[in-house]
């Protein structure tokens, strides 16, 4: 008999509005329903009535671990429509806030994937080195989150020379930090069994769904919009596209640790090659047109789409973020995985919401009624961990 089982309006991870329909035979997910647009926040129609330079504060705040990838591709799309050069140090002022961020995005990732299967050392190991990244974008931007680092044309700040040596210096300690947190999720058994095989999603189904980021290139889907589409220095800096795959929750922790690495291989390069020089180029006015923003987000492609008339603020800006794709190829990664491994699943592509916290409430099929609390969720995915923990030590002893 197919029960159904909501999981939302909020993600037991991430706890922001979504909703999946689980479709289940015993603990076996045998299909999903998935719906979006939970929390439409008019973002788009708000920027049609904010000037040129008002609407980087704006789209800041389409995701606040973002808050650097949406004006990165906004302000291209303008600088496309208006064929404005940006200055050479503007444009490595922005790769190196840029990659801080993806630095920030994949640690958050490991940290709450690590406390939803239960490893909760992960999750604090992860917080832990998250914090230089943090000082960093501080001493940087003068913000730890929500930058309000770029504008049209270039960047508002400079980079302070005194800054520096103490930039280089936590990214030594954090590439030394990372080693060890990836070796410890790599290493481990039971992350090994509770992960791999999970939540597939091979090379032929991201082609078909279009998926995007580490979510792609963990199935072996070699796309990346830094080398395919590169903007501002991205084309004058040497980095490796991480690719695995088999496509699993596995893989897709992999892949971002690795990505990890080369964002500070980036940041380094950006440092050592910046010579002094303007930071922006004056802009006037925006001449009627359209213009086109691809920036690879931590999450993957986000797009953004201007139109001017010539007047002071856009006619038309519509954004497409990552999550808009990668959030359904849940349609094929959850089906056939337990219960208990599909909030793990649908959190490994690392889905953009808006915070939200409701719980959803299960008919059992028994006339009873249960509310699917976030801790039940979560208990339920440590349960299945400490079992296959149990299962790999008896299977040692008898060995």
């Amino acid at each position: 008999m197919v029960k159904k089982i909501p999981i939302g309006p909020y993600h037991p991870v991430l706890e922001e509005p979504e909703f999946f329909e689980l479709h289940v035979e015993g603990e076996r997910v045998v299909g999903i329903d998935i719906t979006i647009g939970w929390s439409h926040r008019g973002i788009e129609l708000l920027s049609e009535h904010k000037t040129w330079d008002q609407v980087p504060f704006l789209v800041e705040r389409v995701c606040g671990i973002c808050s650097c990838s949406h004006p990165f591709a906004y302000v291209k799309a303008v600088e496309d429509c208006a064929g404005i050069e940006v200055p050479l140090r503007a444009q490595y002022i922005r790769l190196i806030v840029a990659e801080l961020e993806r630095l920030h995005s994949h640690l958050l990732w490991t940290g709450l994937a690590g406390h939803f299967i239960g490893y909760n050392t992960v999750f604090m190991w992860a917080w832990k080195y998250r914090e230089p990244v943090l000082d960093i974008l501080e001493a940087v931007t003068g913000n730890r989150n929500h930058y309000a680092m770029l504008r049209v044309g270039g960047v508002r700040r400079d980079l302070p020379e005194s800054e520096v040596p103490m930039v280089l210096e936590r990214l030594d300690e954090l590439e030394k930090n990372n080693e060890l947190l990836t070796k410890a999720i790599v290493d481990d058994p039971v992350i090994h069994a509770r992960t791999k095989g999970v939540g597939v999603f091979d090379r032929k189904m991201c082609r078909l769904y279009g998926a995007l980021g580490p979510t792609a290139r963990a199935g072996g889907y070699d796309v990346d919009a830094r080398r395919d589409h590169p903007i501002d220095a991205y084309d004058k800096v040497d980095f490796d596209v991480i690719l695995c795959e088999n496509g699993d929750v596995f893989d897709k922790a992999v892949v971002r640790q690795l990505e990890n690495f080369e964002a500070i291989k980036i940041i380094r390069q950006c440092l050592k090659q910046m010579e002094p020089g303007e930071i922006a180029t004056e802009v006037h006015e925006i001449p009627p047109g359209e213009g086109l923003g691809i920036y690879e987000a931590p999450r993957g492609e986000v797009l953004h789409y201007i139109r001017s008339d010539g007047g002071n603020m856009p006619l038309r800006h519509k954004i497409r973020a990552p999550s808009f794709n990668n959030i359904l190829t849940n349609e094929v990664s959850v089906v056939g995985e337990t219960v208990a491994d599909a909030g793990l699943i649908t959190a490994a592509v690392d889905p953009c919401y808006s915070c939200t916290e409701r719980v959803g409430i299960v008919d059992r099929g028994d006339g009873g009624r249960w509310v699917a609390s976030e801790g039940d969720l979560i208990r339920m995915s440590q349960e299945r961990t400490e079992k296959i923990r149990k299962e790999l030590q008896g299977n040692r002893r008898n060995g």
